[in-house]
């Protein structure tokens, strides 16, 4: 098993994935770095669905055009959950507040199921497995999704993770350096210096994407991310997430 420091730090998003199946202790050790994902209250509110079946990977492979839906040997689907407690709550006669009316009900759910979602990427890698989330089964169709995973109401899926025995390994994407990223005390205010760091970056970026491995492109940073904003201006989640029982309301 590798040591901390070689687990977060050479982790890798890996898209290709060899046959090979997960040793189910493997797996076993996923699961229990799961459960013990740090949750708001200790409420617990995430869930998470393990897909081991072909035919449905490649059903969400076909939504998604994701290859490492249908290549990775388990694809776990981390989802925020009310549904659980709700049901507990009705069984002991107990009055459930409108909590997923609310935009902390829905950020908390959120939350716990992202810090989960972590823990099975630093278990995974730890043992040597590759990893990739996908967060675009959250969005690509929402109701389609729900249906194909049969999600009650209280529950929406927040992220999806990839694992398998990797196949490549490829070159790490550079981060914005640690003075964009940590802010002493209280948050930067020197604008003009936070845009020169943010052009050098944007240059980094620029310069990676036409030297990498694996097919090169001229993106840089900035205008690549902002038309990944434009894209997500097309969807609805609000309405979804009604459909899901959730109605924001503060």
């Amino acid at each position: 098993m590798k040591d901390v420091k070689d687990t977060l730090l050479d982790r890798v998003s890996i898209r290709r994935y060899e046959r090979e199946a997960i040793p189910q202790e493997t797996m076993d050790f996923i699961y229990k770095a799961v459960e013990n994902t740090p949750t708001s209250y200790n409420g617990q509110q995430f869930s998470v669905i393990d897909i081991d079946d072909q035919n449905l990977k490649e059903q969400l492979y076909e939504l998604t055009n994701q290859k490492q839906l249908k290549t990775c040997n388990r694809l776990l689907i981390f989802l925020s959950d009310y549904n659980k407690i709700s049901l507990l709550a009705e069984k002991k006669g107990l009055k459930m507040p409108p909590f997923t009316d609310t935009m902390d009900g829905v950020t908390i759910g959120i939350i716990d199921a992202s810090l989960a979602m972590m823990s099975a990427v630093a278990a995974a890698e730890a043992c040597g497995l590759g990893t990739n989330c996908v967060g675009y089964l959250r969005t690509v169709d929402p109701a389609k999704v729900a249906e194909l995973l049969k999600l009650p109401k209280g529950v929406f899926v927040v992220c999806g993770l990839a694992l398998g025995i990797p196949r490549e390994h490829p070159d790490h994407k550079p981060k914005q350096p640690t003075s964009l990223v940590f802010h002493k005390n209280h948050y930067r205010q020197d604008n003009a210096e936070m845009v020169k760091e943010l052009e050098d970056y944007d240059e980094v970026i620029k310069h990676y994407n036409a030297t990498r491995a694996g097919g090169t492109s001229d993106n840089d940073w900035v205008a690549h991310i902002l038309s990944y904003y434009d894209h997500a201006m097309e969807y609805r989640i609000l309405d979804y997430l009604k459909d899901q029982g959730y109605d924001i309301q503060r």
